[in-house]
């Protein structure tokens, strides 16, 4: 039997007594509602006459769920229970309720595709841990993973790559393993991810990425570059110049994609990327000095605000909002309601909350889990910053810059989990988790008295037996498994 110290996110309050509950089979508790509790919130009660669940809302019923489940044991978070006896609890009460709103993660499966039944499997883990949100990053220069039936060569030619980028050489060679790449995500497949997530109260936060990131969709329709050349599917990771052109013709064209994608999935927000925009292109483009000429403007960066803006507008006539990362800042054109994901730092994040826009934090300083998690010499393709499980642990969505005023124009923090070096899903397991459980604490529970060693207390006494029965092949501790380890494939460590 778990006792209440085991519990992971760590609940708001807890009133544990002595006695147990004990039944011959896991209990289906009482649920009521009510107006008294924080939004998402929950009271759970457990005496020897039974378990009781007050709720605010159907979320908050969930996560009550889920902290039972946990309460049970280990044996409950597997797929067959192999539990033998009865069942046990420990009495008590708990009332919980979240930090914050935005409890989210980046899953990138642009660069490595991940089957759907691997993605429903991430969101059953999420959902374990009370996340909220699941942002897909669906499109990039390395592939194009949503159907769009208006436009399927883009899935068709920019579907699949021929071969990917192997680590980083430190020469910067580019060493490709030869093997071809692919797979998307079918109209139904994107249907079904979007209503199994609903019932987790998880929402999913679908990626477009323009103006930049485009390569797979230029591949597909060269029309929408700005040379004549056909261009291949992207092998290589990093920042890449072929970006979209500006003419109507394209923004008409991701106009109709967007069409699609707000018909496919029913969420308030749609992420337009915007990041990592080389405008040389632009610079040598006659036609984008048209459209500069046409509107009045003296930079090309203006052309990429004006680029996201109007796809911005579209979006918020199907009533949905706009998320962008903290690049379409700097090009300008906002509008009001854009919500911004700073990533480059802190910064972008300050400026943004004090200028009126929600924020999403997501700072690679602190919560790429594709980055390192160890100096270990046996770190598999060792990139970025250095996280560790602590690093994770310490983080603070809040910035310490920003203004008390400010504060509620941040709705939270989200875990990114880019993949261009994590090329199945087992290497995805080692990157997020135990370090996503950390997270998961941090933008659940207050930051008031926290301890890394009483957390690391209860992840190795109880959490990591749930991960195990959930079969997540996560990182040791100690470091990895000889089966774990990529031997001879070269990092960037920053």
């Amino acid at each position: 039997m778990t006792s209440f110290a085991g519990i992971l996110p760590k609940p708001s309050s807890v009133t544990e007594a002595k006695e147990t509950f004990v039944s011959r089979t896991p209990v289906q508790p009482e649920v009521t509602f009510t107006d008294a509790l924080a939004s998402e919130g929950y009271r759970l009660s457990i005496t020897q006459q039974g378990v009781a669940i007050e709720a605010a809302d159907q979320a908050g019923a969930f996560y009550a769920s889920q902290t039972l489940r946990q309460l049970y044991g280990a044996d409950r978070f597997r797929a067959a229970s192999l539990h033998k006896g009865p069942w046990e609890l420990p009495c008590g009460t708990i009332e919980d309720a979240p930090r914050f709103k935005w409890r989210g993660v980046l899953l990138d499966v642009a660069r490595h595709f991940m089957p759907k039944y691997e993605v429903f499997r991430f969101i059953d883990q999420m959902a374990a841990h009370k996340l909220n949100v699941l942002h897909l990053h669906l499109t990039d220069d390395q592939g194009w993973r949503i159907e769009v039936p208006a436009y399927p060569l883009l899935t068709q030619v920019g579907g699949w790559r021929t071969g990917s980028w192997v680590g980083r050489q430190p020469d910067g060679t580019k060493e490709h393993d030869g093997r071809p790449h692919g797979g998307f995500y079918t109209t139904d497949d994107m249907r079904e991810l979007v209503a199994y997530a609903k019932e987790r109260h998880i929402t999913i936060v679908p990626e477009v990425d323009v103006p930049g990131h485009s390569q797979a969709a230029i591949a597909a329709y060269p029309k929408l570059g700005n040379t004549d050349e056909q261009l291949p599917v992207l092998r290589n990771w990093g920042i890449n110049e072929n970006i979209l052109n500006v003419s109507d013709e394209t923004i008409q064209f991701y106009k109709t994609v967007l069409d699609h994608v707000v018909d496919v999935f029913d969420g308030p927000v749609i992420c337009l990327g915007g990041d990592e925009v080389p405008t040389i292109q632009w610079k040598n483009s006659p036609a984008a000095a048209q459209r500069m000429a046409e509107l009045g403007f003296t930079s090309e960066v203006q052309l990429h605000g004006w680029f996201i803006s109007q796809l911005a507008a579209h979006l918020a006539k199907h009533g949905r909002r706009s998320l962008g990362w903290d690049e379409i800042l700097d090009a300008g054109g906002l509008a009001d309601d854009a919500i911004i994901a700073s990533w480059r730092g802190e910064q972008a994040g300050v400026v943004a909350a004090s200028s009126g826009h929600d924020v999403v934090m997501c700072p690679e300083q602190y919560v790429y889990l594709d980055h390192r998690q160890a100096d270990h010499p046996d770190e598999p393709i060792p990139v970025g910053f250095l996280h560790t499980l602590e690093d994770v642990y310490g983080y603070e969505p809040i910035p310490a810059a920003l203004p008390a005023e400010f504060h509620e124009r941040v709705l939270g923090a989200q875990a990114q989990v880019w993949t261009e070096h994590l090329d199945n899903p087992r290497r995805v397991d080692y990157a997020v988790y135990p370090r996503l459980a950390a997270f998961a604490e941090v933008v659940w529970s207050s930051p008031d008295g926290r301890s890394y060693e009483e957390f690391e207390t209860r992840l190795v006494n109880h959490h990591l037996a749930r991960l195990d029965a959930m079969g997540v092949e996560y990182r040791p501790l100690t470091g990895p498994h000889p089966w774990q380890t990529r031997p001879g494939v070269p990092g960037r460590l920053r």
